[in-house]
């Protein structure tokens, strides 16, 4: 538990002293709400779906757990790049003591993100239906980032350059963002869409965020609860078993 511990504060410690990234970060929820929040506010609301900034803010919130969490893996790479995964590895230590508190630390600080830009959207005007339910999205937002930070620990296992890493983000992270419907209804898709949408695990991720903080639901909150477990512990086994085999 030691290790553990002493791995999740390293990656959180990187955070706090990295200003750049976690100001970085904050560009892209920025325009969305900014933009799309805004801009296509009017549009929405005349088709009858109310305010699209209480709609999207869930999304957005997703999102940058989403890539924070996922980018995580990056951290693995540089680690191996500079020396510092070959010290951890050759430690008199499980690598599943390893992993988790390296996955642990990267959901801690996309969790933390996520935390951010829910005060951002306050401030940009989103209202949760309730804040006694707050404590419970921030709870959602802690088993998504649990769930791409595994995901980002099983990428990051399986490569061994940075470039591979850029490229399978641009085929993996974008195609989940965009599917998991944060920016837009899921209702009447194409059948092949839809499908798409279902496999998807931010999918289930959004909904539960939206459930929670603003009442509307897709496929209610046990399924998004339970499809978020069973992929989190599906993914950790994934990546207990990717970094055990991993080569510094």
């Amino acid at each position: 538990m030691n290790v553990v511990y002493i791995l999740w504060l390293r990656e959180v410690k990187k955070y706090f002293r990295s200003r750049a990234q976690m100001i970085g970060s904050l560009g892209s929820p920025i325009m969305y709400l900014g933009i799309l929040g805004f801009g296509l506010g009017p549009i929405f609301q005349k088709a009858g779906e109310g305010s699209y900034l209480q709609f999207m803010a869930p999304g957005v919130m997703g999102m940058t757990i989403l890539f924070t969490s996922i980018f995580s893996g990056v951290a693995l790479l540089w680690d191996r790049q500079f020396g510092f995964l070959k010290e951890t590895l050759v430690a008199p230590v499980p690598r599943l003591t390893i992993m988790i508190g390296r996955t642990l630390g990267g959901a801690t600080v996309a969790t933390m993100q996520g935390l951010l830009i829910f005060v951002i959207t306050l401030i940009a005007g989103f209202r949760p239906v309730s804040w006694v339910v707050v404590p419970v999205a921030f709870l959602l937002m802690a088993l998504i980032a649990l769930v791409f930070a595994a995901l980002g620990t099983i990428i990051g296992s399986s490569l061994k350059d940075m470039q591979g890493f850029s490229l399978i983000m641009n085929f993996l992270a974008m195609p989940i963002f965009f599917l998991s419907g944060a920016l837009y209804p899921l209702r009447n898709l194409p059948t092949p869409l839809a499908v798409l949408t279902r496999i998807d695990p931010l999918t289930y991720g959004v909904d539960g965020l939206r459930t929670v903080l603003t009442g509307s639901s897709r496929f209610g909150l046990p399924l998004d609860v339970v499809a978020l477990i069973g992929v989190a512990a599906l993914l950790l086994a994934i990546g207990a078993w990717r970094f055990s085999k991993i080569e510094a």
